[in-house]
């Protein structure tokens, strides 16, 4: 008979082939950390039935958790190195930031959740996982965390209406920003790389995220 983690890790087996096959998936580090970061643990256990399913899931607040495809695509985009001190606005429930966390191994993912009851999910789902090289910090993101700053990549996974200027000055000489720019409904996935302090953008992809609610995102 198989066992629950058997099914789980055949679930997601068949969801990562998927993504490669549909051309979301390519480079090893990303195939190796999706295909190791049990993301149905991430998933409050109403909605886990769906965990490997390629669509957004509710994890409460109003909050879900992104897709499996754009996870695989915003991770792949942002050329994570293994030394890399990664900012992540919006925890969520922290599977990005595990994703993260696989691949740079010996850096550090700064996670930032505005809502009190969604930071202390991700936190408790991250230290059930044994994540040592992940802090999550519960406060608005829109205005970046200074504290560690600069960072070699921040990755935003929530919308804004233009790209914030204090994330960009908290972003590394040649680091990467991924970030949705848009309305409230509809925005582009923008990659901005850092050259000389000044920005050099480029358009993704047409995206959904939950708006980034903070003093530079949207007020409500």
């Amino acid at each position: 008979m198989m066992g629950n983690e058997d099914r789980w890790y055949l679930e997601r087996k068949r969801m990562v082939d998927s993504l490669i096959a549909e051309g979301y998936l390519s480079k090893p580090e990303v195939i190796e950390a999706m295909l190791k970061v049990p993301r149905h643990e991430f998933i409050p256990e109403p909605h886990r039935v769906m965990a490997y399913a390629d669509h957004p899931i509710a994890i409460g607040h109003g909050q879900t958790i992104s897709a499996p495809h754009m996870v695989a695509m915003m991770t792949e985009l942002l050329e994570v190195g293994r030394n890399d001190k990664i900012l992540e606005v919006g925890a969520g429930s922290g599977y990005q930031a595990a994703i993260l966390a696989e691949i740079a191994k010996d850096g550090k993912i700064i996670t930032l959740e505005r809502i009190p009851e969604l930071a202390e999910f991700a936190r408790n789902n991250l230290e059930r996982l044994g994540y040592k090289n992940v802090e999550v910090i519960c406060k608005e993101g829109s205005t970046g965390y200074r504290e560690e700053a600069p960072y070699d990549k921040i990755i935003v996974t929530a919308a804004a209406p233009d790209i914030p200027k204090s994330l960009f000055e908290q972003l590394a000489n040649n680091g990467i920003m991924l970030i949705p720019v848009g309305g409230k409904l509809l925005q582009t996935l923008k990659r901005v790389r850092k050259k000389d302090n000044e920005p050099i953008i480029e358009n993704i992809c047409g995206c959904v995220f939950v708006p980034l609610i903070g003093e530079e995102g949207w007020k409500s």
